[in-house]
């Protein structure tokens, strides 16, 4: 009788899972085209030199590797990257959580706040890197009202200083109502009970957010991090559109530098060994978040 209900629930089990891998095997053969399958590709063309002419590539190990190594434009634009990466991430958490505890409370207009803070998260990058570039050209608005206070016009956008401060500004502006959404949702799961304890326990609205709110956030705070460092890393548009990674190389980041390497120089080896490593940075990311997820839970 064991025997036989031990066959019954293994036989059970087998259709389960023959009708899972049914359900599933659509999504894994469009995961191995679009996803598996590029990103090794991608691999073993970072081994590679030569073009997809009739000469075609051939092997070279890790020449493309060394030669990112020992490439000086190549250590700018990951200096580059960095700093915009950093400048970026860090008022993209402080102005959305700021905000988000501002709009989770009772205040007047809390929705059209909420909405508007949330529209740039829907624009286009290229439109709104075009508006940018009408906003800080040599004779555009920004300029126009620095003028009226007494101020030279600055070269916003060809000064080797304030041009990468103008990309920063415009990815902040992108993201800031993403991270807020988020940080709204991860507001309204902590329990109002806590922070009613702590009223009654005398602790002030620092003491609330600092021991309370933060550490109820953490989760939502590394998946912030980890999203707009991600976003920052990938960003291509605003430096296509606004400045073309000039003046002198000032604004060149990671991506922008593989898609010229790539499409303009026709290095496609090499711009896949540049490619790698901005992968292998964002699956560290990735890690990260996901061991930080699994400590929590």
């Amino acid at each position: 009788m064991k025997t036989s209900r031990f066959s019954r629930m293994q036989l059970l089990l087998d259709n389960d899972a023959i009708a899972a891998w049914i359900f599933l095997t659509p999504a894994l053969i469009l995961l191995g085209i679009f996803i598996i399958w590029p990103i090794a590709y991608l691999f073993y063309l970072s081994f590679t030199a030569g073009s997809f002419t009739s000469t075609g590539t051939y092997l070279v190990g890790f020449k493309n590797y060394w030669r990112l190594l020992l490439n000086s434009d190549f250590w700018q634009v990951l200096f580059n990257t960095v700093y915009f990466t950093v400048a970026t991430v860090i008022p993209s958490l402080i102005l959305p959580l700021g905000l988000a505890v501002l709009l989770n409370r009772s205040i007047a207009f809390r929705g059209a706040l909420r909405s508007a803070y949330f529209l740039p998260s829907i624009i286009s990058l290229v439109a709104a890197g075009l508006g940018f570039r009408w906003l800080f050209q040599t004779s555009g608005p920004v300029n126009a009202f620095l003028g009226s206070l007494g101020i030279p016009a600055i070269s916003w956008l060809g000064d080797t200083f304030w041009a990468m401060p103008v990309l920063i500004l415009l990815s902040i502006w992108k993201q800031l109502g993403f991270n807020m959404v988020v940080f709204l949702a991860g507001l309204q799961a902590i329990p109002p009970s806590r922070y009613e304890a702590a009223e009654l326990d005398g602790a002030n609205g620092w003491q609330q957010f600092w021991h309370i709110t933060l550490p109820g956030l953490r989760p939502t705070l590394i998946f912030v991090i980890v999203t707009t460092a991600i976003f920052s890393l990938r960003s291509f548009e605003q430096v296509y559109v606004m400045t073309g990674g000039g003046p002198l190389n000032s604004t060149n980041l990671l991506v922008y530098y593989i898609y010229q390497e790539a499409f303009g120089q026709f290095d496609f080896g090499y711009a896949a060994a540049g490619a790698t490593v901005l992968l292998a940075v964002t699956l560290v990311l990735v890690y990260l978040q996901l061991r930080t997820w699994s400590e929590e839970r």
